[in-house]
């Protein structure tokens, strides 16, 4: 690796996080391995720090973890220079005090077990990273808890990094899929009126969608982050959310789809001319003779 610290330590910035990947010389079924690198400086902010924490597996699991050989974290350059790569080498062939970065790492690697937990889990240990709404978002979220209108449209600014409201109205569930978008990623709330078991009812559905691979990936990783805060926003304003919904096909949310994830079927298997059991303890089944 004679060019290594001429092509890494140059991208580092002191106060931005990053993620690099350096090519090894080695080889397995899959091609080239890979060294991933995780740079998270000590004067980064804070936020910065938690988003690319919360975002590490994700980017490992899209880059292709079978590819990657090795993990390599720092705060410092040393952490990352070819010297501390080596002692990293050196310390996981034997038995060692941890150092600072390598301690960390592995506080990262614990957190990274509830990284892809599913958007209707409530057991995450990263909670991800809040963005707060706009007035314009708080207001539309009001309108749809006293029922003027019953779908809000929210988008995250990339740059702002806030919540804003990109559409609100008023449309029978038939009409859901032309309003989500097929080319960025959006947060949806959606009052569903349907009747189940004869009744009428409505119940409130949180949507994350997100079109696959037409997002960049800094719009991937936010949303992510983003969605469960939000969802703790939206509930302490007063929203009660039936079902919290992730599709990446707009053509996914029919009425049928959403009718069955409100109200998933229950796979009772039913004894044909089952008769019920009798008392037990009776004894055998004795004759008896009419009487004349």
């Amino acid at each position: 690796m004679p060019h290594y610290d001429a092509m890494v330590l140059p991208l580092l910035e002191e106060k931005m996080p990053c993620y690099i990947m350096y090519r090894l010389d080695s080889q397995n079924d899959m091609g080239y391995e890979w060294l991933f690198i995780t740079w998270s400086p000590d004067f980064a902010m804070v936020r910065h720090k938690m988003l690319y924490a919360a975002t590490r597996a994700t980017v490992k699991m899209q880059f292709g973890g079978g590819q990657i050989k090795d993990e390599l974290f720092g705060t410092v350059q040393q952490d990352v220079s070819l010297s501390g790569f080596r002692r990293h080498e050196q310390a996981a062939k034997a038995p060692a005090p941890l150092t600072m970065a390598e301690e960390e790492l592995q506080l990262i690697k614990q957190t990274e077990v509830n990284a892809h937990i599913n958007v209707d889990s409530k057991s995450q240990t990263m909670q991800g990273v809040s963005f707060p709404l706009t007035d314009e978002a708080s207001d539309a979220v009001a309108s749809f808890l006293q029922g003027s209108i019953n779908y809000v449209q929210l988008e995250l600014d990339l740059t702002k990094e806030i919540v804003n409201v990109s559409a609100t109205d008023t449309f029978k569930v038939k009409n859901l899929v032309s309003h989500v978008p097929t080319d960025s990623a959006r947060y949806h709330l959606y009052n569903f009126s349907h009747t189940h078991e004869g009744d009428a009812t409505d119940s409130v559905v949180f949507i994350y969608s997100l079109p696959g691979f037409k997002c960049s990936i800094k719009e991937r990783m936010l949303y992510s982050s983003g969605k469960s805060p939000l969802v703790e926003q939206l509930e302490a304003m007063g929203v009660v959310i039936e079902k919290k919904i992730e599709v990446d096909d707009p053509n996914e949310l029919t009425e049928e789809f959403i009718y069955d994830e409100v109200h998933p079927k229950k796979n009772v298997a039913r004894q044909a001319f089952a008769k019920p059991k009798g008392p037990a303890g009776r004894g055998p089944k004795r004759m008896t003779r009419p009487t004349e």
